[in-house]
C-alpha cells in the first residue's frame, strides 16, 4: 500500500478540520459581511483590516500568539483550566480556532462583495412588498450573492487544507490529533519518502483543481441565467 494508516488519519483529521472550520466561518462570516458590505460607519475601514490581516500576517506569527494565547499559562487557556478543561493548545479544538482566524478573509470578503453587487433595489422592491428585514435577507440577499457563498465555502474549504505554518504552531504533529496532510507531507520529503509525498501532494493537487473549476463552473452558470 502506497499510503500508510497514519497518512488516512491525517486525511481524515485535514478533512474534518475543513469542514468545520468552514461550516464555522459561513455562519460568523455571513453576518459579518453583510453589516460590513451595508454599514456607512466611518472606521469600517479598521474592521476590514483586522478581517484582512491573515492574508499578509506570516502564518508562524499567528500561530505563535495563537500558542501564547490558548497555551496553560495564557488568558483563554487559564479559563479553560479554571473551568476543568484543558487548555485549546496541541489539541484539535485548537486547529479549529486558528484555522477559523486564519481562513476568516477568504470567506468574508467575498461574502462582502457578493451582498455589495446586490445592491439596494432589489431590497427597496421587496420592502415595498412589506418584506421584513429578516425576510429580504433570506429571501432576496442570500440567493443573489449565491456565488459569493460558493467561492466562500471553496476558498475556506481549500486554504484551511492547504494550512502548515498555523497548525504546526498552535497544533504540533501529533499523530491521529492534529497532525494534518501539510505536515505529514512535509515528514515525508524530510524522511525521503518522496513516493509518499507524491501521492499526497498530488491528491491535493488534483482536488483543489477541481473545486477551483466547480467555482468557476457554478458561477458562470448563476451569470447565464441571470442574463
Amino acid at each position: 500500500m502506497i499510503l500508510s494508516k497514519s497518512d488516512f488519519m491525517a486525511l481524515a483529521i485535514t478533512f474534518k478540520l475543513a469542514g468545520m472550520t468552514t461550516l464555522i466561518l459561513l455562519l460568523l462570516g455571513t453576518p459579518l459581511a453583510w453589516w460590513l458590505s451595508r454599514t456607512r460607519w466611518r472606521f469600517k475601514f479598521l474592521l476590514e483590516a483586522v478581517v484582512a490581516l491573515p492574508l499578509v500576517l506570516p502564518p508562524t506569527v499567528l500561530g505563535f500568539y495563537l500558542l501564547v494565547t490558548l497555551g496553560p499559562h495564557g488568558p483563554i487557556g487559564w479559563i479553560f483550566q479554571l473551568f476543568g478543561g484543558q487548555p485549546p493548545a496541541f489539541t484539535f479544538t485548537g486547529l479549529v480556532i486558528g484555522s477559523v482566524l486564519y481562513s476568516l478573509p477568504f470567506v468574508v470578503q467575498p461574502l462582502q462583495n457578493a451582498f455589495t453587487a446586490v445592491g439596494n433595489r432589489s431590497l427597496e422592491v421587496a420592502a415595498t412588498l412589506r418584506a421584513s428585514p429578516v425576510d429580504r435577507f433570506f429571501t432576496v440577499a442570500i440567493p443573489l450573492a449565491r456565488p459569493g457563498f460558493i467561492t466562500a465555502a471553496v476558498l475556506g474549504f481549500a486554504h484551511t487544507v492547504g494550512e502548515f505554518g498555523v497548525v504546526l504552531m498552535i497544533g504540533g504533529n501529533i499523530p491521529g490529533n492534529t497532525q494534518v496532510l501539510s505536515i505529514t507531507i512535509y515528514d515525508h520529503v524530510e524522511m525521503l519518502e518522496y513516493s509518499h509525498a507524491h501521492w499526497l501532494s498530488g491528491g491535493l493537487l488534483l482536488l483543489s483543481f477541481s473545486m477551483m473549476l466547480t467555482v468557476y463552473a457554478l458561477n458562470r452558470r448563476f451569470m447565464v441565467v441571470q442574463l
